[in-house]
């Protein structure tokens, strides 16, 4: 209570006591602590602090750093098909659907909505590569090229049948709370090797997915690590990054100003022990900055050779591809290129047409992409997976008779590259693609997977937040070895 004292004045005129000149009362009880019950919450506070304190500038979050082990992968790329692609008519055939086509199946399936009799899949399966791995024509370009580097899990399944919390799950490992997204993690866990560019990348044309930021978001962790999105529906670079380029001011002139900036912003964040949105601020701005050469290249596909443009092909996925791969060679650790605003593959009605016209867009960038990354040396390095936040029934939604529900049961995903192996399927589910039967791969499970390529053990990367420990795979996840090259 002698420093209470000590720091109030007293008005002998009115008797009454008075803040020194320039001191708010706020910043008078901050000074002071809180008496006893502050006392007492300060180890509480230490770890918190402590980890503030690292984290000074963007640099220093955003350095390299090894992982608990050597891991096969160095960085991911996620094909996000958001919407929820059908497993059984693209990486799981289910040819007992033709017998029973347009009849009642032999068991039940509960599903969110109404569902009439068996539906058989419109595109035709067949073998491709040296393993003979079964794919539907839908994706024959990537199939044809690409097959024996795919490993296809089979047996995937979520919690629930809608798209906002399966999204969640995918993205974040929780589908209902906020918490940090994957990329964040990978970036938190890794660093970048590139300081000029993020090192978590969002493509999404059109606009934003379902439940938007929430995706990409660090939650918790420290905002420097959340995804950075680009709306690559624009080939333009000014249009891909607003104000990219300042036609007002030289280079000197804006590092001058931002010098300035910086310089007030760590005073004003001096006198605030733990303000993570106003970190995320400051290194916002260092990083606009220091983006403005690196970004104008990496984006600016004209630098490329007319044949690999027209390798990708020139529509908005394989745009999104080749800008994935230029950011790959530059050292983003998290690249993730969504299918579209919205729920494209989310096709209730009319599946046949609209699975076809999806699967158009990303076949042939899919074969250019994997086939680059190889020539290139960088596919053994380089997770690659695609896929939605979950798959489709193997019946009509009625009363349409032509679409499928949603289906969080049993559905599939890929892999390429980054220490699996190819040329195999994994898992399965029931004899019509309803639910997973054989070695079930929860999302968790693929998330432990992942962390592992990477060169993490899942229950130990790890962030302290209001008093507890978090992980993305929270208590759960197992590595799924059967798939480790």
């Amino acid at each position: 209570m002698m420093k209470m004292k000590t720091m109030m004045m007293i008005d002998s005129a009115n008797h009454r006591r008075v803040m020194p000149p320039g001191m708010t009362r706020r910043d008078w009880l901050r000074r002071c602590g809180m008496g006893i019950g502050g006392i007492g919450l300060l180890p509480l506070l230490e770890s918190e602090r402590t980890m503030a304190s690292e984290s000074v500038t963007r640099l220093t979050l955003m350095a390299a750093r090894p992982p608990h082990f050597p891991g096969k992968a160095k960085r991911i790329v996620h094909l996000f098909m958001n919407g929820g692609p059908s497993q059984v008519d693209t990486f799981d055939p289910k040819p007992l659907l033709a017998k029973y086509h347009g009849q009642a199946l032999p068991q039940s399936f509960r599903t969110e909505r109404k569902t009439g009799a068996a539906f058989q899949s419109p595109f035709r399966f067949r073998p491709y590569g040296q393993s003979g791995l079964a794919i539907s024509e839908l994706f024959q370009e990537a199939a044809t090229r690409c097959a024996d580097e795919l490993c296809v899990i089979r047996s995937m399944h979520a919690d629930v049948p809608n798209h906002e919390p399966s999204l969640l799950l995918m993205n974040c490992g929780d589908s209902r709370l906020p918490r940090p997204s994957y990329g964040a993690w990978i970036t938190y866990g890794l660093g970048s090797e590139n300081q000029n560019l993020p090192g978590f990348v969002v493509m999404c044309p059109g606009g934003y997915p379902v439940v938007g930021t929430q995706n990409w978001r660090a939650a918790f962790l420290p905002g420097a690590y959340q995804g950075t999105y680009l709306d690559t529906q624009y080939a333009e670079v000014e249009k891909l990054i607003e104000n990219i380029r300042n036609r007002s001011l030289s280079r000197n002139d804006q590092r001058g100003m931002l010098d300035l900036t910086q310089a007030m912003n760590a005073e004003h964040r001096a006198e605030r022990s733990f303000e993570p949105m106003l970190d995320a601020r400051i290194q916002s701005f260092e990083l606009a900055y220091r983006m403005q050469m690196e970004a104008s290249d990496v984006f600016d596909l004209s630098r490329e050779p007319t044949r690999i443009r027209d390798w990708y092909g020139h529509h908005e996925q394989g745009r999104q591809l080749l800008i994935a791969r230029r950011m790959l060679e530059r050292g983003v650790r998290v690249v993730q290129l969504w299918s579209g605003a919205g729920q494209p593959w989310d096709s209730h009605e009319n599946l046949a047409n609209q699975h076809r016209t999806l699967a158009r867009q990303w076949d042939r960038p899919i074969a250019a992409f994997l086939q680059d990354l190889k020539q290139r040396g960088l596919l053994d390095s380089t997770l690659v997976m695609w896929g939605g936040e979950f798959g489709r029934t193997p019946v009509a939604e009625l009363p349409n008779a032509n679409g499928r529900d949603h289906n969080h049961y049993g559905f599939s995903m890929w892999l390429a590259g980054g220490g699996v192996r190819g040329g195999m399927a994994y898992g399965a589910t029931d004899e019509f693609g309803f639910r997973a039967v054989e070695n079930p791969v929860h999302v968790h499970d693929l998330h432990a997977t992942m962390l592992h390529l990477l060169g993490f053990d899942h229950e130990r990367l790890t962030y302290r937040f209001s008093g507890r420990d978090f992980r993305l795979t929270e208590v759960h996840g197992q590595v799924i070895s059967g798939i480790l090259a």
